[in-house]
């Protein structure tokens, strides 16, 4: 590897992270890779492999560094400490590009011919094994940084995000390809068909009318601090904001009120006595101003061993006071809600404060809710809870169940001041296109909001502010393609990369030589 190379490599990961949030120079990506497919030309895959390295440690320190502040400020470790954290996660995600460099030279070297489909197909998917290994961490996958993109990402309804990633580095591909090739504009020219063919169907989708069928919801963002949210001496003062801000949301008659994750600073239900008075001052709340209420609680249960086991959990309360819906959280978070291989990690400790191990839960639940402004009908709504959302498999599920309106709940006062808030929002854009249906998202310090089925945000908060957003928005119609059969785009890409790697190469000279040769 030469200086040159290096920065070039370098070059690409500053181009990925400058294309999310905050920067959200969303227009980079489109050309991000191309300095790192010239610096790995005439490579060795062990160059490729520390390119792609090079590449990656770079882009995800620019885009997951607020894991730092997490560490830091709420699980109690030192500055130094909580970096060094941040950094073996951000090798540990750099491993994917490093993987991807180190495959790109050599699959291009064995079929230079399907060089275009090559290194997008791979791309993608190196970001579908990332979402699934070691619990998965989809954080960042480069279709994401094109959520106001409305008109490319509209094909996410097929092949979900993971298809707008394979977009993107496509074009970055033929980019590269008109440079490297010399005068071979095959690749660049199937490039603009297929975009082309994008385009025009983000056009139509975009002109498609909606569901005329509607709700009016209200999230309620608290801004809770954190290191206040569970100390008794301000337990009132945290319902007291939340009742408030309610109230002040009802005067509009929503249909649903959304509170965040973990909202009540008790356990909703609990078998301890102040849980038990908090849960019916609630009930009466709930019932004296008939407010249909969607929260955020952890929740416990006493087995019959005599274990406790901890939920984080939602709860659907109707005007009545009725609990009517419950939620588990399915997919937790790693190390913040549960420590992974505890019996090999038995010497790590949870990274931030929690109120113990959580258990996961185990079904998509679907909550019937009734529109309150619209005499008999009812609408069908999933939540899913902060980490969550950042799965689109996972999503995907609630509304293949039925769903015609998702809500997320999260609390993001772990994130600070950062992009981190910002970049989470985010992909709450692709779970709403990918199965056309709206998103509302309360999240305790922000940010709120309101996401339409073709991806427009309708409305959003700023983040530490203590506010209260109401929305009207169309309920969900139809499953969508992804919505019914999930990453089966992914999952072809894959069988592509197995089978470039099993296939020997064609060698048209070793050919024709054979051919020479058997002449009399």
């Amino acid at each position: 590897m030469s200086l040159r190379t290096i920065v070039l490599a370098a070059l690409s990961g500053v181009l990925l992270a400058a294309s999310f949030p905050s920067f959200d120079a969303h227009f980079l990506a489109w050309i991000a890779f191309v300095p790192l497919l010239f610096a790995l030309q005439k490579k060795t895959i062990k160059e490729g492999f520390w390119l792609g390295g090079i590449t990656g440690i770079v882009f995800f320190t620019g885009t997951v560094y607020w894991v730092t502040n997490s560490v830091h400020f709420y699980g109690g470790i030192p500055i130094v400490l909580a970096s060094l954290v941040t950094l073996l996660l951000c090798a540990y995600l750099a491993l994917y590009p490093a993987l991807f460099g180190a495959a790109v030279v050599h699959l291009c070297n064995r079929h230079p011919a399907f060089y275009i489909i090559i290194v997008p197909a791979l791309w993608t998917s190196l970001e579908l094994a990332r979402t699934y290994l070691l619990s998965g961490f989809p954080w960042s996958l480069l279709g994401y940084s094109q959520y106001k993109t409305l008109s490319v990402i509209q094909i996410s309804d097929v092949v979900g995000v993971y298809g707008v990633s394979f977009l993107v580095v496509l074009v970055n591909t033929a980019i590269a390809g008109v440079f490297l090739s010399k005068k071979k504009y095959t690749g660049f020219f199937i490039t603009l068909i297929v975009m082309a063919a994008v385009l025009g169907y983000g056009t139509q989708k975009l002109r498609a009318p909606e569901r005329t069928e509607e709700m009016i919801a209200s999230v309620v963002q608290g801004n809770i601090e954190q290191d206040k949210k569970w100390d008794p001496a301000y337990q009132a003062d945290t319902i007291g904001v939340y009742k408030r801000l309610t109230l002040a949301a009802n005067t509009q008659h929503p249909d649903l009120v959304i509170w965040p994750e973990t909202a009540t600073p008790f356990y909703f239900n609990g078998a301890r006595q102040s849980d038990q008075r908090l849960t019916t001052d609630l009930v009466q709340f709930v019932k004296e101003h008939r407010i249909p209420l969607l929260f955020g609680s952890p929740t416990f249960e006493i087995k019959p061993s005599r274990m406790i086991v901890a939920r984080n959990s939602a709860f659907f309360l109707s005007p009545e006071g009725a609990v009517t819906g419950t939620y588990h959280k399915i997919h937790l978070v790693p190390f913040g809600e549960y420590v992974p291989f505890k019996s090999m990690l038995f010497f790590v400790e949870k990274m931030v404060q929690a109120i113990g191990d959580f258990q996961s839960g185990d079904e998509f639940t679907v909550m019937e809710m009734p529109l309150q402004n619209s005499g008999n009908r009812s609408i069908k709504v999933s939540t899913v809870i902060c980490y969550e959302i950042i799965f689109p498999n996972l999503v995907r599920q609630f509304v293949n169940q039925g769903a015609n309106v998702v809500t997320t709940i999260t609390n993001d006062a772990w994130f600070g001041r950062t992009a981190a808030p910002y970049q989470h929002f985010s992909m709450a854009v692709f779970r709403a296109v990918e199965n056309r249906v709206p998103v509302a998202r309360a999240a305790n310090t922000g940010v709120s909001g309101f996401i339409d089925a073709h991806g427009h945000i309708l409305n959003t908060s700023g983040i530490f502010r203590e506010t209260f957003l109401t929305q009207k928005i169309n309920v969900g119609a139809e499953k969508t393609f992804y919505t019914r059969y999930g990453d089966l785009f992914s999952y072809a890409c894959l069988l592509f990369i197995l089978l470039m790697l099993v296939l020997k190469p064609y060698s048209p000279s070793r050919v024709h030589g054979a051919s020479q040769s058997k002449k009399p």
